[in-house]
């Protein structure tokens, strides 16, 4: 095992994910294409390894530390960029069924790789997520839509509720929202079809601050959301 797989390995047991030595090569390989590919195309700023393992494979993996998510579950990243929580989340948890969704082709082109170069099985789509939400293909199909500091919260729940399924649930990961924000996106929500969210605060080992909101959807999104991109960023929910 190398040093990097005993780094993550150790913390992803502190919170209770407890990865083997096949999974721990994957987040390993992972890592390598990461840094590969970055030095041709910007996916992230973090590039030393405990960085990749605390701020973007523990961040992802504390999802399965704060919420419940059952077997077999459908799963859509929402501006999955280089594939964070979608990609880890799949790699811990091979039962999911991923969809990971961006605009940016390129983006995709490496989560490709990623997925042929882990063995892994997900689906890459590229498309805009106010556009997937007026698609039959992804409107309300799915148990669990998740982004990762995409927009702030009235604007993401606009693009991720009406993917997700009534009685499914939409996770937003954040870092410290801005003192009005989850109010305003409570607004959001409650039009789209959620329910008031549940707001974890935690805190990674780095003392990096980080927030899970978390919204059970109770009723189907009016089927006048999510508006056009432009529409939306003028004039949001709330």
């Amino acid at each position: 095992m190398t040093e990097f797989e005993a780094r993550l390995k150790d913390l992803a047991s502190q919170i209770g994910v407890e990865l083997t030595e096949p999974k721990l090569s994957q987040f390993s390989a992972y890592a390598t294409l990461l840094k590969e590919w970055n030095e041709k195309m910007n996916l992230t700023a973090i590039t030393d390894d405990e960085g990749i393992i605390v701020k973007h494979f523990i961040d992802s993996l504390y999802l399965l530390k704060l919420t419940e998510i059952q077997q077999n579950s459908s799963l859509v990243d929402v501006g999955t960029g280089a594939g964070f929580p979608g990609v880890p989340l799949l790699i811990a948890r091979p039962d999911l069924a991923v969809c990971l969704m961006d605009s940016t082709a390129k983006r995709l082109k490496f989560l490709e790789a990623v997925l042929t170069e882990l063995h892994l099985k997900a689906d890459t789509v590229h498309i805009r997520a106010e556009e997937a939400g007026q698609n039959k293909q992804f409107r309300e199909k799915f148990d669990i839509a998740c982004a990762r500091a995409v927009a702030p919260l009235q604007i993401l729940s606009e693009y991720c509720l009406p993917l997700v399924k009534q009685g499914g649930r939409f996770l937003s990961l954040k870092g410290k929202p801005e003192s009005d924000e989850i109010k305003r996106g409570e607004t959001a929500i409650k039009l789209l079809g959620g329910e008031k969210p549940q707001i974890i605060e935690y805190e990674l080992i780095n003392g990096d601050e980080r927030t899970l909101i978390i919204t059970k959807k109770i009723s189907q999104t009016p089927s006048k959301y999510p508006r056009p991109s432009a529409k939306l960023a003028k004039k949001p929910l709330a």
